[in-house]
């Protein structure tokens, strides 16, 4: 789907399987006219990475501690608040961490749970990464250059009488239908 496509001027969450950190930054650009805001673990925070870090830390981004439930579903309320306000986006990558083989792991509920429930009328818009896991597939050394990777923008998923646990299956199901994994 053509991003232009998507209308603006309400809340979306974008849902994506996360294969590197190199993920985000086309997210970030090709996605930049939704303002999108991330579900981020603390630790990229502080981790001094030039213009993420900062962005994390000042651009209303919900820093989650994995270790701490309650701060983690604070921050996630928090930004599930500003959406509404701000008709901000979020993404989220409901696998809660990167793959490191390009096979995805099943997709958790509950952070899309709490963006929903504050914002029940959010357009749910599924992306499907491909590829960027071989780029640090040894770590960041060495990094392999020229990798071939793709970020496709699905349909919006239509919500209407679906619960939240039948939304992200949908989504789930609409990203590992796009997702290539090779085999071993």
């Amino acid at each position: 789907m053509d991003n232009k496509n998507i209308p603006t001027g309400r809340p979306i969450v974008f849902v994506a399987n996360h294969q590197s950190t190199y993920d985000i930054p086309p997210l970030i650009f090709f996605l930049r006219r939704f303002h999108g805001k991330f579900i981020s673990k603390l630790e990229l925070m502080t981790a001094n990475i030039p213009s993420i870090s900062f962005n994390l830390k000042h651009g209303g981004a919900a820093n989650i501690d994995r270790k701490d439930p309650k701060q983690s579903i604070a921050e996630i309320l928090t930004l599930a608040n500003n959406m509404k306000k701000n008709n901000w986006s979020a993404f989220i990558f409901p696998e809660g961490t990167r793959t490191k083989t390009g096979k995805m792991k099943n997709f958790s509920v509950g952070g899309i749970a709490t963006l929903l429930k504050k914002n029940p009328d959010a357009l749910v818009v599924p992306i499907a990464i491909n590829g960027s896991y071989k780029m640090v597939q040894w770590g960041a050394f060495p990094l392999r250059p020229f990798t071939s990777m793709s970020w496709e923008v699905l349909d919006p998923i239509d919500t209407t009488g679906l619960n939240v646990e039948e939304i992200v299956k949908k989504a789930e199901d609409l990203i590992r239908a796009k997702v290539i994994e090779e085999k071993p």
